[in-house]
């Protein structure tokens, strides 16, 4: 058992040294003159598209878009915890089988909720 914990804080110390490597790696290579240490005005520009903005660049965007984009990502994920679920079906039986409908009612009443209110509605 103590053998474990001793895998753990090994990984706890390299993740540490990690840590430190990647905070401190920008300051040893700016000492030794590797890393410019001024800016530069051709590296601050815009560089998107090459071309200078004309107008305004502040552009909203309509929330929808991130709407879509999380419920997306949410279904994802769901579908990513249903996979286990599908290799051990014969090992889990019956209870599995309600878990996983259990899962899907609240899923489903979730996701009517929503079209209720109209969230999943492109106006």
């Amino acid at each position: 058992m103590l053998a474990d914990f001793g895998y753990i804080g090994i990984l706890l110390i390299v993740g540490v040294l990690f840590m430190v490597t990647t905070l401190l790696l920008p300051v040893a290579l700016s000492f030794f003159k590797i890393v410019p240490k001024k800016g530069n005005p051709t590296k601050a520009s815009t560089y998107e598209c090459g071309m200078v903005t004309i107008g305004k660049t502040w552009v909203q965007f309509n929330f929808r878009y991130y709407f879509f984009a999380i419920l997306f990502v949410a279904l994802d994920v769901l579908t990513v915890f249903l996979y286990p679920w599908a290799v051990n079906l014969k090992e889990l039986g019956v209870f599995g089988l309600i878990a996983v409908a259990v899962f899907f009612v609240i899923l489903m009443v979730g996701y009517i909720y929503a079209w209720l209110k109209g969230a999943l509605e492109w106006r």
